[in-house]
């Protein structure tokens, strides 16, 4: 049994308590904007882990807080990914724990899987060109979303003839060399990715449509099982 303390109580919050009550594991504080002091009240003596899903403003600062108070975090928080360096530094100087990921669903980190997969195949296909699509709820702070840019980074990874993520596309087209990355948000759409791979003659399409949050609230979970007690800077593909 572990003693989780929850950063954030919305949707996910409240959906991560309850794959955690399901497994066994106890909920020590519910952490949300009208009692962020009570972070303060969390330690080694009360919490095993700490599970975060809350904003990219306040991912640096509930970080801060866990490395302070010696206790290991897991991140469902995007947006905040360009200070990723930074972050890793500041983990291992601390000699603390964060285990991140763009995305907890077991479904989608086989879709990375295939993902890297194709985009290696497609490296000796010229003809093909490739574009992402995402589809998130209305309420999505950030976008692209940060799974959106992990499909693009496994890309780029593999594919030669891509380099960058188009950005500014309002403003214009983008260059052969550049992957766009598109989004939508609108209404309570809890997720879809799709990767589309097109050439004159056909296309191919590898997608995940997630249809509640229940498979992102269960893979925070096991990440929070496997992480406790563990220290360093971790991806959560990388514990497959």
């Amino acid at each position: 049994m572990l003693r989780i303390s929850l950063l954030g109580y919305g949707k996910m919050g409240k959906a991560v308590e309850q794959e955690a009550l399901a497994r066994g594991h106890e909920i020590a504080f519910r952490i949300d904007a009208g009692n962020l002091g009570d972070m303060a009240l969390i330690s080694p003596e009360n919490t095993d882990v700490a599970i975060e899903f809350t904003h990219p403003e306040a991912f640096g600062q509930n970080l801060h807080a866990m490395l302070k108070a010696g206790v290991v975090m897991v991140s469902g928080t995007t947006g905040w990914y360009k200070q990723l360096p930074e972050v890793k530094a500041q983990v291992e100087a601390e000699q603390g724990g964060l285990l991140y990921s763009s995305n907890f669903s077991i479904g989608v980190n086989l879709l990375f899987r295939l993902n890297t997969t194709l985009a290696r195949w497609m490296n000796s296909y010229p003809q093909y060109d490739v574009f992402i699509e995402e589809q998130h709820h209305r309420h999505k702070a950030d976008a692209p979303s940060g799974t959106a840019f992990s499909l693009a980074k496994q890309i780029l990874g593999e594919l030669d003839r891509k380099t960058s993520v188009a950005d500014n596309l309002s403003q214009r087209a983008p260059l052969p060399e550049e992957l766009s990355v598109g989004y939508t948000r609108a209404g309570e759409i809890v997720g879809r990715h799709t990767v589309t791979w097109t050439s004159d003659i056909d296309s191919l399409s590898i997608e995940h449509h997630a249809l509640n949050r229940r498979g992102f609230a269960l893979g925070a979970v096991v990440a929070a099982e496997w992480m406790a007690g563990r220290k360093g800077c971790v991806e959560f593909i990388d514990i497959f």
